[in-house]
C-alpha cells in the first residue's frame, strides 16, 4: 500500500496516518461483521431454545393429559366399586325387608285365622248356650211333672224326690260336661298340633344334618406284645405312673394287639389314647417320660378343645363366648349321648332353635346361642354333683350370660318352669334332634326295662285288661274292658296314663298311648 501512495505522490508523513485510519475502517467492519455473526447465532440459538421450550411444554401437557386420564379411569373404578357395594347392601336389605315383610304377612294372616276361628268358636258358643238355655227351660217343665208324677206314684216326701231329681240331673250334666270338654279338647289339640307340625317340619327340612356320629374309641393298638411288658414296667412301675398321670386305668389283658383305656370322663380317656400311643411311637417309656409326654398331650388337647368350641362357635355365629366356655364346647365332642355325639347335637338344636324362633318372629340369634349351649352341663358333670341342666346354668353365670340364656340351659328338661319363649323353643329342638331316626342309640337292656315300665304304668289302672309297647317303645296300647270302662272315664285313663309317663319316665320323644275298647258279643249256636 506505501508503494502504490507512493507512486501516488503521497508525502511520506501521511502515509501513516492514512494507514491507521485504513486499519480503524478495517477494524470495525470486521467487528461488525463478527457483530452480526453472533447475533446471528444468538437468535439461532434462542429460536432452537424456544423450540426446545415448545416441544418439552406439549410433552409435559401429554403426560399431565395421560396421569389426569388415568387418575380418572381410577376414580371411576373406585366410584363403580363403591356404586356396586352400596348396591349389594341396598340389595341384602331389600332381601331382609321382604323376608321380614313375608313374615310380617304370614303373621297377619296367622292373626287373620285366629280372629275368624275365635269368631266361629264364639257363635258355636252363643249356639251351644241357647240350646243350653232351651234345654234348661224343657228340663225345668220335665222335672216338674216328673215332680207331681214321683209324688202320685210313690210315696217320698219332697224332699227325696228333689235329692233323686238333683242327682239325675248331675249326672246328665256331667256327661255333657265330658262330651263338651272332650270335643274342646279334639279342636284345640288339632290345631295345635297343625300349627306344631308345620313349624316342626320346616326347621327339620331347613336344617338337615348327618345322622351317624362318631364315639370315643378307648382301645390302643400296639406293634407287639412285647409292648405290654415294656407298658407295664419292672413291678408295674411305668402302669402305675401312666395311671396316677392321666386319671384313668389302663387294662392288659391276654388280647393279642391292643390294651384299654378305661376312665369316666372322655377328655381325660382322649388324653391317655394320645399319651400312650405317642409312648409307644417314641419307644422310651420310664415314669419322668410318661410324665413329660401326659403333660404335653394335655396341653395339646386343651388347644384342640378350644380350637373345636371356636369352630363350633363360628359355625353357629355365636360370638363373644369365653375360652373357658369354648373350651368346656370342644370337650361336648369326646362325650356321647346313646351314642350321639352331644357337640354335634348341640350345633343342631342351636339351628332348629333359630328356625323355629325366627319362624314365630323371635331374635333367632339369642335361640341360637341358648340352642348351642344348652347341654354345656354335660362336659363337667362328671366333676360335680348334679344334674346337667343346673350345672351348666351355674357355670354360665360366672360369664355374665342373659337371663334368657340361662333359663333356657336350665329348664330345657323341664326341671325349671320358663319364663320365656326361648326355652320351650330349646327344649323342642333338643327332642327333635334326639329323636330323629339315627340319632341315637339304646342298649338292650335299658330298652327292655323302658319297654316294662311302659307296660307297668299302663296295667296299674283299674278297668285296664292288657297293655302292650309297640313301636319300639314309641307308642303304649291299652286294651280296656268294656263292661268296666265307658267311653269318657276311657278318655280320662288314657290322659292319665300319658300324665304318669311324663312325670315318671325319661325317654326321647314323644310316646302315644292309644286306648281300646270294644264289646263282644259271643253266643253259641248248639
Amino acid at each position: 500500500m506505501n508503494t502504490v501512495m507512493m507512486g501516488i505522490g503521497v508525502p511520506d508523513v501521511l502515509i501513516p496516518i492514512i494507514t491507521f485510519f485504513l486499519g480503524i475502517c478495517l477494524t470495525a467492519v470486521i467487528v461488525q461483521i463478527i457483530s452480526r455473526a453472533k447475533a446471528k447465532s444468538t437468535q439461532q440459538d434462542m429460536q432452537r431454545q424456544t423450540e426446545s421450550a415448545k416441544r418439552e411444554a406439549k410433552n409435559i401437557i401429554k403426560s399431565a393429559q395421560i396421569d389426569a386420564a388415568a387418575e380418572a379411569i381410577k376414580k371411576k373404578e373406585q366410584f363403580t366399586t363403591e356404586a356396586n357395594q352400596i348396591r349389594g347392601e341396598l340389595h341384602e336389605t331389600e332381601m331382609r325387608l321382604t323376608k321380614r315383610e313375608d313374615t310380617l304377612d304370614r303373621q297377619a294372616e296367622l292373626l287373620t285365622d285366629r280372629e275368624k276361628t275365635i269368631k266361629q268358636q264364639q257363635q258355636e258358643s252363643d249356639r251351644r248356650l241357647r240350646n243350653l238355655e232351651l234345654k234348661d227351660k224343657q228340663l225345668s217343665v220335665l222335672m216338674a211333672q216328673q215332680k207331681n208324677q214321683l209324688l202320685k206314684i210313690t210315696a217320698m216326701d219332697i224332699n227325696e224326690a228333689k235329692d233323686l231329681l238333683l242327682k239325675r240331673l248331675e249326672d246328665e250334666c256331667e256327661h255333657e260336661m265330658s262330651a263338651l270338654i272332650q270335643r274342646k279338647v279334639e279342636e284345640t289339640t288339632e290345631a295345635a298340633d297343625e300349627k306344631s307340625r308345620e313349624i316342626i317340619s320346616g326347621a327339620i327340612q331347613r336344617y338337615a344334618a348327618e345322622q351317624t356320629c362318631e364315639v370315643t374309641v378307648s382301645t390302643i393298638d400296639i406293634p407287639n406284645d412285647d409292648m405290654k411288658g415294656r407298658i407295664i414296667g419292672r413291678e408295674g412301675r411305668n402302669i402305675r405312673a401312666f395311671e396316677k398321670a392321666t386319671g384313668v386305668d389302663v387294662i392288659v389283658d391276654d388280647t393279642p394287639g391292643m390294651i384299654v383305656v378305661s376312665g369316666f370322663s372322655p377328655v381325660r380317656r382322649e388324653v391317655a389314647r394320645l399319651s400312650m400311643e405317642r409312648l409307644i411311637q417314641d419307644g422310651r417309656i420310664h415314669p419322668s417320660r410318661i410324665e413329660e409326654l401326659v403333660a404335653q398331650t394335655k396341653k395339646d388337647v386343651n388347644h384342640k378343645l378350644l380350637q373345636l368350641g371356636k369352630d363350633a362357635a363360628v359355625e353357629t355365629n355365636v360370638r363373644g363366648l369365653n375360652n373357658k366356655v369354648l373350651i368346656l364346647i370342644g370337650a361336648l365332642n369326646f362325650r356321647t349321648s346313646y351314642g350321639q355325639n352331644v357337640l354335634r347335637h348341640s350345633v343342631e338344636v342351636a339351628f332348629l332353635s333359630q328356625v323355629m324362633a325366627d319362624e314365630l318372629g323371635l331374635d333367632g340369634s339369642i335361640a341360637r346361642r341358648a340352642g348351642l349351649l344348652h347341654d354345656i352341663g354335660k362336659a363337667i358333670d362328671h366333676d360335680v354333683e348334679g344334674n346337667h341342666p343346673t350345672i351348666g346354668a351355674n357355670y354360665l353365670k360366672r360369664f355374665s350370660e342373659s337371663s334368657v340364656v340361662l333359663n333356657a340351659v336350665a329348664g330345657h328338661h323341664g326341671d325349671v318352669p320358663p319364663d320365656n319363649p326361648y326355652t320351650p323353643l330349646v327344649a323342642a329342638a333338643d327332642a327333635i334332634s334326639a329323636s330323629r331316626p339315627g340319632a341315637r342309640r339304646e342298649t338292650l337292656e335299658r330298652y327292655i326295662k323302658r319297654l316294662e315300665k311302659l307296660e307297668e304304668i299302663a296295667g296299674g289302672f283299674k278297668g285296664v285288661d292288657n297293655a302292650y309297647a309297640i313301636q319300639a317303645g314309641r307308642e303304649i296300647r291299652v286294651i280296656v274292658d268294656a263292661a268296666q270302662v265307658d267311653d269318657d272315664a276311657a278318655m280320662k285313663i288314657a290322659r292319665d296314663i300319658a300324665n304318669q309317663v311324663e312325670a315318671e319316665m325319661t325317654y326321647p320323644g314323644e310316646i302315644q298311648v292309644t286306648l281300646l275298647r270294644e264289646v263282644r258279643c259271643i253266643e253259641y249256636a248248639k
